[in-house]
């Protein structure tokens, strides 16, 4: 084992403590140890130089990682395939006889009134797996028991579940993100991120027309009117969704979205300059308060830097007519939609094994399938800020 006299190091931090010096520039290489990748040659004891140094204790990252997104996931089903969505229109009231009545008149029953039914159905579904090979007669001669072979074991079946969350994660949060790209291309074709419509609200287009500002993308987080005015303009449509509309879907049905059915998600930048810009300040904080949410650090990704441009970016790309169309969206500070607008379905998870004789290994694969699923005609509404591209030169 490698010792390190520190004491001058200890002394110095002690006088910074005390204040009895300025705070300096530390060399903590030797205080600190970052880990090595394999034990070198020279690790023996300190007293005949011979003895190499044991492993005294074993701890496994064995981490389970929980997730954080917003929960879409559907019922599963197993026999068949195909998920049927059937819905029907509101019928057209008639002229009432009852208050009509004329002699001699044949006031028949017998007329049949067809209900005007449509169905939908989603019959896509994705699969992955991840294979992992484990063995136990070859890797004992690195543990001291089997306590430790067994947290060596279970780190590794942990790493697989994990895995798993990960990317379904993913994929969740890549369903709401194409559902924002098929909305904002059905309500914006040209894709001017200037323009606010019903259901694609450029909440800082808005803003300034509707207040005579000139408020820009880079302060908009930071204005506190601003975050006032979209907190309010979130709660607002959140009502508005709750009353039978064709006004909140792409299909143009009449839906509502009653509050208890209702998915809000959040980007947390946004949610978070809400919390601290108007509730640390209000005197009656729960007139201000946003709808229930579920917040997302990002929308597809981080980037390099978790800069804003990069956690509101939405970008995906979409059928459109016999070929393809990216949608980009910038600014995304979130969504509303009904639970059966989105989500993942029939989820089917397992894991298979095959163990090999010759090499005295077995192999296990784990499973993935589900569909993920956008409806058109079910109530969904984006938030953003964005301006167009004249405004940004």
């Amino acid at each position: 084992m490698k010792m390190t006299q520190i004491y001058q190091i200890v002394n110095n931090a002690t006088s910074s403590i005390l204040g009895e010096q300025a705070v300096l520039a530390e060399d903590l290489s030797n205080v600190v140890d970052i880990g090595k990748a394999i034990i070198d040659s020279d690790n023996v004891d300190n007293y005949v130089k011979q003895l190499v140094n044991h492993i005294g204790k074993v701890v496994f990252v064995d981490r389970l990682y929980a997730g954080g997104v917003p929960s879409v996931l559907m019922d599963a089903w197993e026999y068949g395939s195909i998920m049927e969505k059937v819905s029907t229109t509101l019928p057209d009231a008639t002229e009432s006889d009852s208050w009509k009545l004329q002699n001699g008149v044949d006031y028949s029953p017998n007329t049949f009134y067809k209900p005007q039914v449509s169905v939908k159905f989603f019959n896509n579904r994705t699969t992955f797996e991840i294979p992992l090979s484990f063995t136990e007669m070859q890797v004992k001669e690195s543990f001291s028991s089997a306590t430790q072979l067994n947290g060596f074991l279970s780190m590794l079946t942990t790493s697989i579940e994990n895995s798993m969350t990960v990317k379904l994660d993913a994929l969740i949060m890549r369903t709401i993100c194409n559902m924002i790209g098929e909305t904002m291309n059905a309500e914006n074709p040209t894709l001017d991120l200037g323009l606010s419509t019903v259901k694609a609200v450029n909440l800082l287009t808005d803003y300034n027309a509707k207040f005579g500002k000139t408020l820009s993308v880079d302060m908009a987080l930071t204005d506190k009117d601003f975050i006032r005015y979209a907190t309010y303009t979130m709660g607002l449509y959140s009502d508005r969704m709750a009353r039978v509309s064709t006004l909140f879907n792409v299909g143009g049905k009449e839906r509502f979205t009653p509050k208890d059915l209702q998915r809000v998600v959040l980007l947390s930048d946004f949610a978070k300059a809400s919390e601290t810009f108007l509730l640390s300040e209000a005197e009656n904080a729960d007139k201000v308060v946003l709808p229930k949410h579920d917040p997302v650090p990002y929308w597809q990704g981080s980037g390099v830097d978790y800069s804003f441009d990069e956690v509101s970016k939405v970008s995906v790309v979409i059928p459109d007519d016999d070929t393809t169309k990216t949608v980009t969206v910038t600014g995304v500070l979130g969504v509303i939609f009904d639970r059966d607008a989105l989500g993942v379905s029939n989820l089917d998870r397992r894991v298979t094994t095959n163990y090999n004789p010759k090499g005295e290994f077995y192999t296990n694969f784990y499973k993935f399938d589900a569909g993920y699923f956008n409806d058109l005609d079910e109530n969904f509404v984006l938030f953003y800020i964005g301006e167009s591209d004249s405004e940004t030169e």
